[in-house]
């Protein structure tokens, strides 16, 4: 009976194989994001986060240099010489719906002479190295005040991380002077969240591993956590299991909002020794991948090693370090999410683009027009109705059986009648008009008979069926 798995009335994912015990032509498909419009141009975009505070979407982001074309500077000694010199800021901007952004005047922080900018941290002294990956989060810990009740990560280098507060996501403190986490390279943007789940901080950030004699190390991921944000448990390195070692620049690891158990993470896969853009001093390219965690962060699965977000036909796009996303997975509709990326890193075009997907829709069990079939492990499950995400064609279909914990259908559950169409949460019907409480105090099984269609996602929901 360890084999079973509780899942109680909690949305469940197909990211992964913890669910799946048997598939016949069938495999699960990674979806790659869908490139929406530019939402913010004309500036220095580095990295970003973003995330909706009830009915606002707050952006912050790094900047302060002037724009340029990394194909006018001649050499690699060149361009570090400008990032060295280069100011660092922190700048934010907000939105009603997600897609429409404005940079607000806040009048906070005097930069290049004028306060007339959207700067909520500055590059002036010990903050230079902070403003280099400024990253907040709304805190909802219990615990955490009101005037604590927005926190951040920043910091790079020997300096380590050091943790900030606000009140308001606008005005910010430093919490202390010293760094509260030390142990890493953290030149990249490296975050934290608090885990109502699992009632703790949980903070993810960059070093180097894998030293050998040709080489200065890969960069990887390391993770600790905390009850109190200012002391963390000694960092560990994230496991990735029997895959190729890749250099991974950041995380953008997140619980899911819709399914927290579930952390969802979208790497940069740094590339060195390939170019694309003809000029550049730098040989390398980068790409973003798709990877998930079920224990909090420890073990990651990366089953589709393929890229999540490729650069595209722009050759703007194909500088070293291009497309990262943007930490934050934002609702922006009823069967829509958003990611943020920077397009044009490096250039004189460099923006911020808008990316979506179908609510739940980073992996589908995806079956052909000749048909397939899933099984799932026995699950113990709470609810009355169960809840499909799903889509098929004009002549697809995906058709659901109850089995018990042998793989029997269970007496008033066999498959039941097509269901066609496209819906988030498309409740499943049987012909007998029953509900599935009288089975919720045993393990099941779901069989999932499917043509031409994806299921992304299903839930069992408390409440009466809306069976005839």
């Amino acid at each position: 009976m360890s084999y079973v798995k509780s899942i109680g009335s909690r949305r469940e994912l197909f990211v992964d194989d913890w669910l799946i015990e048997s598939m016949n032509n069938m495999k699960l498909k990674l979806h790659s994001p869908v490139r929406r419009e530019v939402v913010l141009d004309k500036d220095n975009f580095g990295y970003a986060t973003v995330f909706k505070d009830n009915d606002l979407y707050r952006m912050y982001y790094r900047t302060g240099g002037e724009l340029y074309n990394i194909t006018k500077l001649k050499t690699k000694e060149e361009y570090m010489s400008r990032v060295r010199s280069s100011p660092e800021v922190t700048a934010y901007a907000e939105s009603k719906d997600g897609v429409h952004w404005e940079r607000p005047e806040l009048g906070l922080i005097e930069f290049k002479g004028s306060k007339a900018n959207n700067i909520v941290w500055d590059a002036a002294g010990l903050r230079k190295d902070t403003s280099h990956n400024f990253t907040p989060f709304k805190d909802s810990n219990p615990a955490a005040g009101d005037e604590m009740r927005y926190k951040a990560l920043g910091g790079k280098g020997k300096n380590g991380l050091k943790a900030f507060a606000s009140p308001d996501a606008i005005h910010w403190c430093q919490i202390r002077k010293e760094p509260v986490i030390t142990d890493g390279a953290f030149d990249s943007q490296n975050l934290a969240f608090w885990d109502e789940l699992r009632g703790q901080y949980v903070a993810f950030f960059r070093a180097f591993r894998f030293f050998t004699p040709i080489s200065n190390g890969f960069r990887s991921i390391k993770r600790c956590t905390s009850q109190d944000f200012l002391h963390w448990s000694k960092p560990e390195w994230v496991d990735f299991g029997d895959t190729p070692i890749e250099q991974l620049y950041t995380n953008a690891a997140i619980p899911y909002f819709r399914a927290p158990h579930i952390y969802l993470a979208f790497p940069r896969r740094f590339v060195p020794g390939r170019k694309v853009l003809d000029g550049s001093p730098l040989n390398a390219i980068s790409d973003q991948v798709f990877m998930t965690s079920r224990d909090g962060g420890i073990h990651w699965n990366r089953r589709f090693m393929e890229a999540f977000l490729r650069q595209g036909p722009e050759k703007e796009n194909w500088t070293d370090r291009n497309g990262t996303i943007s930490w934050g997975v934002v609702p922006t509709g009823e069967h829509e999410i958003s990611l943020y990326w920077c397009d044009h890193r490096k250039m004189p075009t460099c923006r911020m683009r808008r990316g979506t997907l179908r609510t739940d829709g980073f992996v589908s069990v995806n079956a052909p027009y000749t048909g397939g079939e899933l099984i799932t492990k026995p699950l113990w499950f709470e609810g009355q109705r169960l809840l499909l995400n799903y889509a098929t064609s004009a002549v697809g279909s995906v058709k659901v059986e109850v089995q018990d914990e042998e793989g029997h259908p269970i007496e008033g559950f066999e498959l039941n009648e097509e269901m066609y169409g496209d819906e988030i949460d498309g409740e499943v019907r049987w012909k007998a008009g029953k509900d599935l409480s009288e089975l919720a105090d045993r393990p099941v099984r779901l069989r999932f008979v499917m043509k031409d269609a994806d299921v992304y996602a299903f839930k069992f929901s408390p409440g009466p069926t809306n069976n005839p």
